[in-house]
């Protein structure tokens, strides 16, 4: 096995719906919100993880290939393809090479040297300087305070008001991972199924409450513009 190249992806993360990743805030302030985003701790700009974005491409990309069942929902390892076959297992091997996956009990040499090391790199994604000039010019702020409440079904009452911090829709990310190629294999198109995935469901918390839909613009590998490729793919 052998690295033959090293494919450099970048594009714009666009917010359609504010988004929500928690910082872990635990301190608590008068008339503050309850529930604040990570930021970056110099800037105090709010930024996406790059294992964010990896953790749900993954756990979407499992469930595509219909092997939460086999695994109990953890996630997909080296052992659990002994219980695949067919289409499955190519699917499987495959994620593991995108992924990655520890080795656990006696490791199987032929397998771990078949499937290889990780090839994807996600980067942590930072505000697009470009649209935090927009936002200053207009003396706008780069998070938003959303209020919320459980309503009585039979008194018709708010209750429960909290408040959560999120980055507004129309918020533009900088994206970038690398992917590595071993010989003349070609994992892009499990790669951008990933990425069709995430369009479709979404990233960060309370997205049945309609938080953290986007979008992939100006998405690119090399000289390819990716953005025709994602539009193609269809789950209907």
């Amino acid at each position: 096995m052998q690295l033959t190249q090293i494919r450099k992806m970048t594009g714009l993360l666009e917010l359609v719906s504010g988004l929500h990743i928690g910082g872990g805030n635990t301190e608590m302030h008068i008339g503050g919100t309850d529930n604040a985003v990570i930021k970056n701790p110099v800037t105090n700009q709010p930024y996406i993880p790059g294992s964010s974005i990896k953790g749900k491409m993954r756990s979407l990309l499992e469930w595509h290939a219909g092997v939460v069942g086999i695994t109990n929902g953890k996630p997909l390892g080296f052992r659990h393809l002994a219980e695949l076959d067919g289409h499955q297992l190519q699917r499987g091997k495959a994620l593991l090479r995108l992924f990655g996956g520890a080795p656990e009990g006696e490791p199987d040499e032929a397998l771990l040297r078949e499937i290889g090391p990780t090839r994807l790199a996600f980067w942590d994604c930072n505000l697009d300087p470009a649209w935090v000039t927009e936002m200053e010019s207009r003396n706008l702020l780069l998070t938003e305070q959303k209020t919320e409440n459980a309503i009585d079904r039979i008194a018709g009452v708010a209750e429960n008001p909290r408040n959560t911090e999120r980055v507004p829709a129309g918020a533009r990310f900088d994206f970038q991972l690398t992917l590595k190629v071993h010989g003349g294999e070609d994992l892009l198109e499990e790669l951008l199924l990933g990425f069709k995935l995430l369009e479709l469901t979404g990233l960060g918390g309370s997205g049945s409450r309609g938080y953290g839909k986007l979008r992939f613009q100006d998405l690119t590998i090399g000289d390819e513009d990716l953005r025709p490729r994602l539009d193609q793919l269809s789950f209907d």
